[in-house]
């Protein structure tokens, strides 16, 4: 079977900022979701934490990364409801931070499970990071909703992107 994306919804963050980029009225037509995103914050630092939210609930979400910085790696479990990192206003001028997000069977009565790459970029010896993320919301409910905020930023700039793709199979 041929697997088929479709665009359900961009959010491209105007001048001002955004505290949150947030796609609502999710349909229950596709069997996965998927989103893609490139982002910045302004969080006085080189990074933050990009956190996820369902059905406009914070909680029963819980993670764990596998990381890479220039000569280090490792494994945590994260900032809970984190999908990777974003770079913020120390950062080199004008990087923006690029992951997706992959949420399958995301209409099921099961917890629902996903995972994310991410990669920020800065111009500075070991500021350079790859995260890879399995995550699980711990509930049953359908996902209708999804919104993404920062951990400590306060919003996304201008130019922040994020698509919203239904997968399922044809």
């Amino acid at each position: 079977m041929a697997t088929t994306y479709e665009a359900i919804a961009t959010v491209t963050v105007g001048s001002g900022g955004a505290a949150s980029i947030e796609f609502t009225s999710i349909p229950a037509t596709y069997t996965d979701l998927k989103i893609v995103y490139s982002a910045r914050n302004n969080r006085v630092d080189t990074t933050d934490h990009i956190l996820i939210g369902f059905n406009g609930g914070t909680t029963s979400i819980t993670n764990r990364q596998l990381y890479g910085f220039a000569t280090s790696v490792g494994s945590i479990t994260s900032v809970p409801r984190s999908v990777g990192y974003v770079n913020s206003a120390s950062a080199t001028t004008n990087t923006f931070s690029n992951a997706e997000v992959y949420i399958p069977n995301y209409t099921s009565s099961n917890y629902k499970s996903y995972s994310a790459d991410n990669v920020d970029e800065n111009n500075t010896s070991g500021d350079n990071g790859l995260w890879l993320t399995a995550g699980l919301w711990s509930s049953t409910s359908a996902i209708t909703s999804i919104s993404l905020t920062s951990n400590i930023g306060t919003a996304f700039v201008q130019y922040s992107t994020a698509t919203l793709y239904g997968i399922k199979n044809s």
